[in-house]
């Protein structure tokens, strides 16, 4: 009756060990109930743990690299949730992990993109695995805010076009400052010699 989910990427293998929930009638290729996962990474320590650990790990990695696609990289996750990730200057990505045993420090994993890319690719393989079937509190996608969306670009950038209309304004201004006033054009004089003859 046990069941092992398994999805393998260049750099990770994610394997979920579970068992069918008979009380909701699953059959004997379902997974409803997880009772542990497993992660390996090339050349890293193998990162394991209860369903909270997995949700918590969807929860922040997913909408991270949402982000982090549309161009706005920032955190996710926060003290004292199990899994935290972020931006690492000139580094790629953090990834912490924190335990629920008082005395045990956090474990830090720097990821390259390639890394962090098939960790997204396994954790969307199991949340779109049609054998997993146990719902999943992951959060809904939702559109960028507009001040996420102005952050998207650099201030330089956002400030280029005002700049530059009223640069282009003050100089068309100027421009005309320097042109030369008309002169004012006279009236025409009638002619005094000239004699208007009757009709004859």
């Amino acid at each position: 009756m046990k069941q092992t989910l398994q999805y393998d990427q260049l750099s990770c293998r994610l394997r979920v060990e579970g068992l069918p929930d008979v009380s909701v009638g699953q059959g004997a290729g379902a997974l409803g109930i997880i009772t542990g996962w497993n992660l390996e990474w090339a050349g890293r320590p193998a990162l394991e743990g209860r369903k909270e650990h997995l949700l918590a790990l969807m929860q922040v990695v997913l909408p991270y690299a949402r982000y982090l696609i549309s161009g706005v990289p920032r955190r996710f996750g926060a003290d004292p949730t199990p899994v935290e990730i972020g931006p690492n200057p000139g580094r790629g990505h953090l990834l912490l992990l924190r335990s629920s045993q008082a005395d045990t420090p956090p474990l830090q994993l720097e990821l390259d993109d390639a890394e962090l890319a098939d960790l997204v690719r396994v954790l969307d393989q199991l949340r779109l695995d049609p054998r997993l079937q146990l719902p999943l509190e992951l959060p809904s996608p939702l559109p960028l805010r507009a001040r996420e969306l102005l952050e998207r670009r650099p201030l330089a950038q956002r400030l280029a076009a005002p700049l530059g209309g009223v640069l282009a304004l003050g100089l068309a201004a100027g421009m005309g400052l320097l042109l030369p006033e008309p002169k004012p054009v006279a009236p025409p004089t009638a002619n005094p010699s000239a004699v208007q003859q009757p009709p004859s």
